[in-house]
C-alpha cells in the first residue's frame, strides 16, 4: 500500500478522524462475516451459528520492540501476525483486527503511514478486515493495541485444557531462531551506538532476522491438520518459549510432560549462531520466545497421519501430573522444564 504523501507532515495538521480516514482508507472488507466496518461508532460482525473467538496484546515502544533496529512497516506487520497466532492457537479462523495506536509528535505522518502499510500487507496476506480501534496521543514514545477477531465451530476448538496422558507433544517449525535473531540485532545496534561510522554486519543471517523482524503465523498447519482431519487435544502458540508454553499446557490440563531434546527443531543457522554468541542451542529452542510456532497435543492413534509431514515435529509425550514436566537431554539425563521466557515485568 502506497500512501502520497513523500515529505514530512505533522500528524497535528490532520487531527484524529481525518487521520483515521487517511490511514484505513485502502482497508477493503473480505470477509462476509466483516458487515460494518470503520466510519460508524461501532463495527458490526455476524457469525452465523459459530462461536466467536477475540485476542488482544499491546506493545510498548521500548518494551516490545526497540525502533533503533525495528523498521516501522515491519512492527505493522508484526504487531497484526502476532495476534493472528492466538486465535489460529484455538484451531480457529481469524477474520477482523481493531488497531488502536498512541504516538508522540516525534512522528510525522509519513512515519505512521509506514507502519499502517506493514500492518496493510498482513491483512491482505491472511485476508483479514481491519474493522475500528482509536489513536491518541503519547507521551512516551509508540503504544500499539491490536484486538483480533475470530471464529470456529465449537467441536473444532482447541483449548490448553485437553491434553490426556500418552498424547503426542507436537510443534510446528523451529525452534529459537527469533531470539538468536534479536541477539545479532542487540549486538549490531552496541557496536554502532560505540562507533557511528560502523555499518551492521548482518550478511548471511537473514532468516534468524525475519523470523525476529517479520514472523508468520502457522495458518498453514491449521489448514493441514484441517486436512488431515486432526483436532489437536490442546493447542497454545510459542510467543514466550517453549518451556513456558508446555507448562501453560500441563498446568491448564493437569498432566505432565517428557520431551526429548534430540527431537527439538533447531535450524542450523539458529544453532551455529547461538555458538557464536556461547549460547546453547537447546537453550534458545526452550527459552527463547517469539518463535510463533504451535505447540499441540494429539491422540498417540493420529501419529500415522503426523509422522511424515514436514511442517510438523514430535517432541514428546504428556505424562502424568506426578511425573512431572521435564527434558530428557541428548546424554539421557533427565532436566525439570522451568518458565525462564519471556517476561514483560522482570528488569
Amino acid at each position: 500500500m502506497d500512501f502520497e504523501n513523500k515529505q514530512r507532515t505533522e500528524i497535528a495538521s490532520l487531527g484524529e478522524f481525518e487521520l483515521i480516514n487517511h490511514l484505513t482508507k485502502n482497508f477493503e472488507i473480505k470477509n462476509n462475516s466483516s458487515v460494518r466496518g470503520i466510519g460508524d461508532d461501532a463495527a458490526v460482525i455476524f457469525n452465523e451459528d459459530k462461536k466467536t473467538l477475540v485476542s488482544t496484546d499491546m506493545l510498548v515502544e521500548g518494551v516490545h520492540f526497540d525502533l533503533t533496529y525495528v523498521p516501522l512497516k515491519h512492527l505493522g506487520y508484526k504487531s497484526i501476525v502476532v495476534n493472528l497466532s492466538d486465535i489460529f492457537a484455538m484451531n480457529a479462523v481469524p477474520q477482523q483486527v481493531l488497531v488502536s495506536i498512541a504516538i508522540s509528535n516525534r512522528f510525522s505522518l509519513e512515519a505512521i503511514e509506514e507502519l499502517y502499510s506493514g500492518m496493510y500487507l498482513a491483512c491482505e496476506k491472511y485476508k483479514i478486515d481491519l474493522i475500528g480501534g482509536d489513536t491518541t496521543s503519547s507521551l512516551s514514545g509508540l503504544t500499539l493495541s491490536i484486538t483480533v477477531i475470530g471464529s470456529a465451530n465449537s467441536e473444532k476448538i482447541s483449548y490448553r485444557n485437553g491434553a490426556k496422558a500418552n498424547d503426542l507433544l507436537c510443534v510446528s517449525g523451529d525452534l529459537g531462531a527469533a531470539y538468536i535473531g534479536l541477539q545479532v540485532l542487540e549486538r549490531e545496534k552496541f557496536v554502532f551506538q560505540s562507533n557511528k561510522n560502523m555499518q551492521p554486519d548482518l550478511e548471511g543471517k537473514d532468516y534468524i532476522l525475519q523470523r525476529q523482524l517479520k514472523p508468520e503465523a502457522r495458518e498453514d498447519v491449521i489448514k493441514l491438520l484441517h486436512q488431515l482431519d486432526i483436532i489437536p487435544s490442546s493447542m497454545i502458540d510459542i510467543s514466550d518459549g517453549l518451556s513456558s508454553e508446555i507448562l501453560h499446557i500441563c498446568k491448564q490440563s493437569n498432566v505432565g510432560a517428557q520431551v526429548y531434546e534430540e527431537k527439538l527443531p533447531i535450524d542450523q543457522l539458529t544453532y551455529n549462531t547461538a555458538l557464536e554468541f556461547n549460547i546453547d542451542p537447546t537453550t534458545c529452542a526452550l527459552n527463547g520466545g517469539e518463535d510463533y510456532e504451535l505447540l499441540f497435543t494429539i491422540s498417540m492413534q493420529e501419529y500415522e497421519k503426523i509422522k511424515s509431514q514436514a511442517l510438523v515435529t514430535v517432541i514428546g509425550h504428556i505424562t502424568s501430573k506426578e511425573s512431572g514436566c521435564n527434558l530428557i537431554t541428548k546424554n539421557g539425563s533427565l532436566i525439570e522444564l522451568k518458565a525462564q521466557g519471556w517476561n514483560s515485568f522482570s528488569k
